[in-house]
């Protein structure tokens, strides 16, 4: 099965299903759906980052400081968070990410999607899939903040990114959601 035979849950504006369609359906029609964006960092705190392949469906060749990705039909949020992490970075027996918060994610042309924003320590050596990731590293904070003009980064990542910073910066534990 291709990535865009996957099905996928299509949620409404309170992130209730609505009904299900595949993945390529879902982006054509712009269908609203759900979405995990996990924040690994290593032993020294660093972040993983990547460049995503020239041949990814959506947002080809872009960086990333998060793996993840859909959520499939009847998964919870939880579940394909792990999944995602594991399959990107290329390891098994990660731990369990942990749920910071979530929000409705707008791309400013009216296509939106429930995006769930986590974060995980991975001490485990990555070994990140060649089809999905053209180039990878940790990089320490500091570093990632100077790239953010010079490197083109996908923009639902440099969203939850920004919304991340936010919720750190507010000392915000164990709220649901972050705000709109």
């Amino acid at each position: 099965m291709s990535a865009a035979d996957e099905i996928l849950d299509v949620v409404d504006e309170n992130d209730r299903v609505v009904g299900q369609a595949p993945r390529g359906e879902v982006y054509a029609r712009g269908l609203r759906h759900r979405c995990v964006f996990v924040q690994a960092r290593d032993a020294e705190g660093r972040i993983f980052v990547h460049r995503r392949t020239a041949t990814k469906l959506v947002f080809p060749s872009l960086h990333d400081m998060f793996v993840g990705g859909v959520v499939g039909a009847g998964e919870s949020y939880d579940t394909a968070a792990l999944r995602e992490a594991e399959e990107e970075l290329g390891v098994t027996g990660l731990p369990r990410p942990r749920h910071l918060f979530t929000f409705l994610y707008d791309d400013g042309s009216g296509r939106t999607w429930w995006s769930a924003v986590y974060e995980v320590r991975c001490d485990l050596p990555v070994r990140p899939q060649a089809e999905e990731v053209a180039w990878h590293g940790f990089l320490p904070d500091a570093e990632v903040e100077r790239r953010l003009s010079d490197w083109e980064w996908v923009p639902d990542g440099l969203a939850a990114y920004e919304r991340l910073k936010a919720f750190r910066a507010a000392g915000a534990t164990g709220r649901d959601r972050a705000p709109g």
